[in-house]
């Protein structure tokens, strides 16, 4: 039985996760093809996508186009706009000018010079973003990152996407089955039926009768039917680092029809938590995240509509009914068991911020696609890899999404200062705290070929916050004055000819939705 080859894999579960999974192991395996891995998505008719994960990362572009879909298609259908980074608002100390970048650039001459050493002695008055990257001011000026010829999945400045998730969804679904030979059941699973050695033999549906695989994927969300539910995979909280368990989620219209489109996601910060606002080019979508330990729903639901009316008249703010979904932040103990593994909410999920979310669906496909196993003995092998790659990762997340707490100096509300009680920052997080009292962070401290968040996001983060790293008394090579002096003015040139040169957001969505190209 461990020789038996995996030709068969059976995704459970649809929404972003179930299809991205099934995409991205269809055109990678080869599934219209006779000797391709044949994949099965079994979907509930009656279990409707969440619709909040509107946020993407530039990897959503390279999925996109591995899996074949044209960009202009995917631009037309899913109510896309682009996304460039996140502003964060608020969250420093809450004073009227307290706003910083996290852009998706690695800032120009990174890697050659101490950037943070240099502009501590050149750019006193200045944002770090502002002064080592284009983007922050590009998407202050709310311009898109490419021109109206610049080709598919090529920009200008690096960009992601905002999304309607189900719409995103039905794309998928549609490019999958017509294009990719996934076979698609509508049917509601009745039971799961196990093999003699424990793994998984079949998934026992109501109307289509037993479907059997090698391989299942658990895509249930966060029921985790499969991993959580049948194989009881423990569950780790880590609502004690991060506080954020409930969210209002609104969509909310623009005032005009013409109005400019957001080229970043928008976090604001807020005495319980933090609104997101993100803009599609037919609405925006607007959300408090909070802790319900923190904050009553009343409480919460008032100041996401005060949030509101500052966008649209107090009479069609009111007239809103936010939808209420709460999640407990954390993971599962590990992520491959057995022959299950685990994508999206079924493994976990901690909060929206800086939309990981997502991100961790795509590398957790990349990783199964490029080490499906061939056979079951080789299972064993790749999924203890993969467990262990993942949790290395889902900590670095929590480490990154706690950074942005941790260095705030809001004392206004006990919500922030919970957040910055030494019990609740991971050790390893306060450990390169006091590190980076004396040093930038750097590759060293992140040593992954494929870091979540490379230490430049940190850069960006901890010296938007306002944070300090101690300037040595004595001279670096990679401390050049006059090299970090000519990146800094060539910076302030790019970025007076790309406000000049690209078009905004809303020119360059509203030009691709009104063309007549057909997808490749």
């Amino acid at each position: 039985m461990n020789d038996k080859p995996i030709k068969q894999i059976v995704i459970v579960g649809g929404g972003s996760a179930g299809w991205i999974t099934a995409g991205t192991l269809a055109a990678e395996h080869m599934s219209r093809h006779d000797n391709g891995i044949r994949i099965t998505l079994i979907e509930s008719p009656d279990v409707a996508t969440i619709g909040v994960g509107e946020g993407t990362w530039p990897s959503m572009r390279n999925t996109l186009k591995t899996m074949g879909i044209s960009e202009n298609e995917f631009i037309k259908q899913c109510n896309v706009s682009y996304k460039q980074g996140s502003k964060f608002v608020g969250w420093r100390n809450g004073q009227s000018n307290d706003s910083y970048y996290h852009p998706f650039i690695t800032p120009p001459g990174y890697t050659e010079i101490d950037l943070h050493a240099c502009w501590q002695q050149l750019g006193k008055g200045t944002n770090f973003a502002d002064s080592v990257s284009v983007q922050s001011s590009v998407c202050e000026a709310g311009c898109a990152p490419k021109q109206f010829a610049t080709p598919e999945y090529a920009g200008v400045t690096n960009y992601g996407y905002h999304l309607d998730a189900g719409k995103f969804a039905d794309l998928l679904q549609r490019h999958c089955t017509e294009r990719l030979g996934v076979t698609h059941v509508l049917d509601h699973v009745t039971k799961v039926v196990s093999a003699e050695n424990g793994d998984i033999a079949a998934i026992d549906t109501k109307q289509s009768g037993l479907i059997e695989g090698d391989l299942f994927v658990d895509c249930t969300g966060v029921k985790s039917l499969l991993l959580g539910k049948h194989f009881s995979v423990p569950f780790i909280n880590k609502k004690h680092i991060l506080f954020n368990d409930s969210a209002l989620a609104l969509q909310v219209p623009y005032p005009e029809t013409d109005s400019p489109i957001t080229s970043a996601t928008i976090s604001t910060a807020r005495s319980a938590g933090w609104i997101w606002d993100i803009g599609l080019p037919t609405r925006r979508g607007v959300g408090y995240v909070y802790s319900s330990a923190h904050s009553a729903d009343a409480e919460a639901t008032e100041t996401l509509l005060t949030y509101v009316e500052q966008i649209i008249d107090k009479t069609t703010a009111k007239s809103l009914a936010p939808r209420k979904i709460t999640f407990e932040p954390g993971h599962r103990e590990k992520f491959w068991h057995k022959n299950c593994v685990a994508i999206g909410m079924s493994a976990g999920f901690l909060e929206p911020l800086e939309a990981s979310a997502l991100a961790l669906v795509e590398l957790s496909c990349a990783m199964l696609s490029e080490e499906l196993p061939v056979n079951r003995r080789h299972m064993d092998i790749v999924s203890e890899r993969f467990n262990q790659r993942f949790k290395y990762r889902w900590d670095r997340v929590i480490e990154f999404l706690k950074l942005h707490y941790v260095l705030s100096k809001r004392d206004d509300s006990e919500y922030w200062l919970d957040n910055s009680k030494p019990e609740s920052i991971p050790e390893r997080l306060a450990q390169l705290l006091e590190l980076w009292q004396f040093q930038a962070p750097s590759r060293l401290d992140f040593i992954q070929n494929e870091e979540v968040f490379p230490s430049a996001s940190y850069q960006y983060v901890l010296y938007g916050m306002g944070y300090t790293t101690q300037s040595r008394a004595t001279e670096k090579k990679s401390t050049d004055l006059a090299v970090a002096r000519q990146l800094f003015s060539e910076n302030q040139h790019k970025i007076q000819q790309f406000i000049a040169g690209l078009p905004s957001n809303r020119e360059l969505i509203h030009y691709l939705n009104q063309s007549n190209q057909s997808p490749e």
